[in-house]
């Protein structure tokens, strides 16, 4: 009789729809920016457009300057968001390269192997509408930036 008991109480716990998380860590000021998460100091990363640039063998996208001013000394970077227009599952990570004084993205046509590709992130979600992004992989140093989907629009940080 108690095992069914158990059976019936968890299936009907699994039931209820998930409840988000309340965040209790400190609170990003502004909507739809990103920020890395120094213990409880927030540091807005660099917000910048990135040029498109078509090329025989592929398309490159850069941003200006060889380093960006929001810097980490975390290899495996958090980042808070307070979302409202931006959504971070529309987000990818990738790292740049610096080449003649700007910051390079470079996606190859011919061999999609020298492509760059996007480093993975975990999204979690909580109940005030706070997002926080980790990154699931140590960074080595470099310039990293997250770019939404469909946009020229970057927030760039480096990692030293």
């Amino acid at each position: 009789m108690i095992p069914r008991l158990l059976l019936i109480a968890l299936g009907a716990a699994l039931s209820l729809p998930a409840q988000k998380d309340k965040w209790e860590g400190p609170q990003p000021p502004k909507p739809d920016l990103l920020y890395l998460m120094h213990a409880d100091n927030l540091a807005p990363t660099e917000v910048t457009e990135a040029t498109p640039e078509t090329r025989k063998d592929g398309e490159a996208h850069s941003i200006p300057g060889a380093s960006s001013p929001a810097r980490t000394p975390l290899a495996g970077p958090i980042l808070l968001l307070r979302a409202e227009k931006l959504a971070p599952e529309k987000l990818a990570l990738f790292r740049f390269a610096v080449v003649k004084g700007r910051r390079e993205v470079f996606f190859s046509k011919r061999r999609p192997k020298d492509s760059t590709r996007p480093i993975r992130f975990s999204v979690r979600r909580f109940a005030e509408g706070i997002v926080r992004l980790e990154v699931d992989e140590s960074l080595e140093n470099g310039e990293y930036g997250f770019s939404p989907d469909g946009s020229q629009q970057v927030f760039a940080f480096q990692v030293y």
